[in-house]
């Protein structure tokens, strides 16, 4: 059954935010703790959004594959032989059995419980033990197709059949990154750290778009970046996070040989974290998994100019894991258990016109995505 909203509940819930962020409240709590507003999201923005799967080298040549799970949908993502970007359900239409798991290459689809078997268009080819069936015709039985894109070098999947392309709802990211990344599709898979977090998804993105609680919480992160040049920006579905590299010697990770100088990230709606740090070309991709409304899986994966991280590259991944990480975690758990008692319904959001990072703007414009969602989840 599909989830469904009353107008008096999205009322309630839209409570105390404004379109102006120097006036508005934050996202209520009970968004962020509730079973129900979890289950809202699953249908409002899981299963309606572009969601991050891979560097398009995991899919270079025809059969290579890649699985995984968008919410509680299993897909299958393959190069044809037309090299042709093609995202299934991964479900047999037989009888449901998962079609292929994990990564790797292959010519045919052939489920493991009785052999059923696809070509890379998903069309089934081979049933065996079906020649006595009645009406039955192998040309007629074809995998539910999924959206998929090839973006900026990653590959995403969307399960809204009618959704736009993202290279044309994200506006103008593909030329920022672009611009700020040239050697996006150059870099390859070098290291993944992964991360079971107790916070609902919500707050983990918070925490990503401002770094208002940077001088508190993230002492090294500040000598790493020049806190003064820190801009913020929103658009359409993302947010650009700039700022400079620091002026002095910093307490994070060495920076002595960097040919990257900026530090460029972005946010894309709703779960996608894209990053570029100071040091050697890299492009590093934070991916947030929502699993319940307390509970969070993160994976961070490095993409960096060879395989094999070098001591400088080692020493920034160390950072990230040990420090960095470790910072934010706590911190987001926190507020998680503080949004499960009675003593916090909403804040104010912290604004600056001029979008310096200390500002909460971003995270006003991620509550109003949000909300635009859950909108289209009323009840007519």
């Amino acid at each position: 059954m599909t989830a469904k909203l009353s107008s008096a509940e999205l009322a309630r819930i839209h409570k105390g935010f404004d379109p102006n962020p120097a006036r508005s409240y934050s996202l209520s709590a009970e968004a962020y703790i509730s079973q129900d507003w979890y289950d809202i999201e699953l249908e409002a923005i899981t299963k309606k959004t572009w969601r991050w799967v891979c560097h398009e080298e995991k899919l270079l040549e025809v059969g290579d594959y890649v699985t995984v799970n968008v919410g509680d949908q299993p897909i299958l993502i393959v190069r044809d032989k037309r090299e042709e970007l093609r995202a299934f359900y991964n479900v047999c239409k037989h009888r449901a059995h998962e079609l292929l798991s994990g990564e790797g290459r292959t010519g045919v689809i052939t489920c493991p419980y009785h052999a059923w078997a696809y070509d890379l268009t998903g069309q089934l080819r081979k049933a065996p033990e079906t020649e006595n069936l009645e009406e039955f015709s192998t040309s007629e039985i074809c995998l539910d197709q999924v959206k998929v894109e090839a973006f900026c070098g990653f590959v995403y999947v969307n399960l809204d059949a009618k959704a736009e392309p993202l290279h044309v709802i994200s506006g103008d990211l593909g030329k920022e990154i672009t611009h700020w990344a040239p050697d996006i599709k150059d870099l390859t898979f070098a290291h993944r750290l992964t991360y079971d977090i107790k916070s609902n998804w919500k707050n983990v993105v918070d925490n990503f778009l401002e770094c208002y609680h940077c001088p508190t919480a993230h002492k090294d992160f500040c000598t790493l970046v020049d806190m003064d040049t820190y801009k913020v920006t929103t658009h359409g579905i993302y947010s650009s996070h700039m700022a400079e590299a620091g002026k002095t010697a910093n307490t994070a990770y060495s920076v002595e040989d960097a040919t990257v100088t900026d530090h460029a990230v972005w946010w894309l709606w709703p779960t996608t974290c894209i990053m570029r740090y100071p040091g050697r070309g890299n492009m590093i991709i934070l991916n947030i998994i929502p699993v319940g409304p307390n509970r969070t899986l993160e994976t961070y994966d490095f993409f960096l100019e060879e395989s094999t991280p070098n001591e400088a590259e080692l020493e920034s991944v160390k950072y990230l894991d040990e420090v960095l990480q470790v910072e934010d975690i706590g911190l987001v758990e926190s507020v998680q258990r503080g949004m499960n008692t009675p003593a916090f319904q909403q804040g104010r959001i912290v604004h600056d016109p001029e979008g310096s990072g200390k500002s909460e703007h971003a995270v006003h414009h991620f509550h109003g995505l949000v909300l635009d969602a859950y909108a289209k989840m009323v009840e007519i």
